[in-house]
């Protein structure tokens, strides 16, 4: 199907999900999402990131992170599941590269302190604590979560955390037995799909990353990718690429509306 892009001239995949920080277009949700994150480093508290699937949180939240500096700042990246705490704390411990690993809650909470601090006080980094898909955590786990957070009897703030996921995690964290977390969340962004004009910039950026300056997808086209992926990006992305490959194979130099009604009959 790459055949579209010789048809096209595009020297590239126009919405391929692996933009280079460069790349990606600086929209005020993206904004938004970098203030918190930023604001929540800066205090030592929690921050929530939520949105629908396929609202680009992820790559905001990349974004915010690409921007701190390797010298001064780790980044511990853990992509959650529905499994207990421990295996969310084999992953935080893997990611600070602990190799011992054991069965005890206790001792594991312990050593991924001792490792934080060690960090903060003898390398003088700065870590942050981001859980993707956070909204698939347990309740159990929102309700111990907190514990990893307290440093020097909660006098210090040495671990920033940052939840990524859909609202479900709001809902979590309205539990009593939650509280304890909620209470140190200090920022939360909510990411919308694109409005309309922001999806015509959206589709053009794009295009244009591929050395392409004329606009490939006609006016029309572009409200039927907005009504079809309700501005989310990443149905967004598949409409719009399914949408060139059905003109490319057309011989249309132009995506019109049929194409991306062809394009919307492939996804579900």
């Amino acid at each position: 199907m790459n055949t579209y892009r010789a048809f096209f001239g595009l020297q590239q995949d126009p919405f391929a999900n692996d933009l280079s920080l460069k790349q990606i277009m600086k929209t005020p949700e993206l904004s938004a999402v970098k203030n918190r994150f930023n604001y929540a480093l800066s205090i030592g508290g929690v921050a929530v990131v939520t949105g629908d699937i396929g609202s680009g949180k992820s790559t905001a939240v990349r974004y915010a992170q690409c921007q701190l500096h390797p010298s001064e700042y780790i980044s511990l990246h853990v992509i959650a599941t529905s499994g207990a705490i421990m295996e969310l704390y084999r992953q935080i411990s893997s990611a600070l590269g602990i190799p011992k690993i054991t069965n005890s809650k206790a001792l594991m909470t312990s050593m991924i302190r001792n490792e934080i601090t060690n960090l903060v006080s003898s390398r003088k980094l700065k870590p942050v604590l981001i859980i993707d898909e956070a909204s698939l955590l347990r309740l159990e786990v929102f309700a111990e979560l907190h514990t990893l957070l307290q440093f020097e009897q909660d006098a210090k703030h040495y671990l920033p955390l940052i939840l990524v996921g859909q609202s479900t995690i709001i809902d979590k964290l309205s539990f009593r037995a939650s509280a304890p977390l909620a209470s140190r969340v200090i920022t939360r962004c909510h990411l919308e799909g694109l409005s309309l004009s922001d999806m015509h910039q959206y589709i053009h950026h794009h295009i244009k990353l591929c050395g392409i300056e004329s606009n490939l997808f006609d006016e029309s086209a572009i409200t039927a990718v907005h009504q079809g992926s309700g501005g989310l990006l990443r149905k967004a992305n598949h409409l719009a690429r399914g949408a060139l490959i059905a003109a490319a194979k057309q011989k249309s130099r132009q995506v019109l509306t049929d194409h991306v009604q062809i394009a919307s009959s492939e996804l579900i």
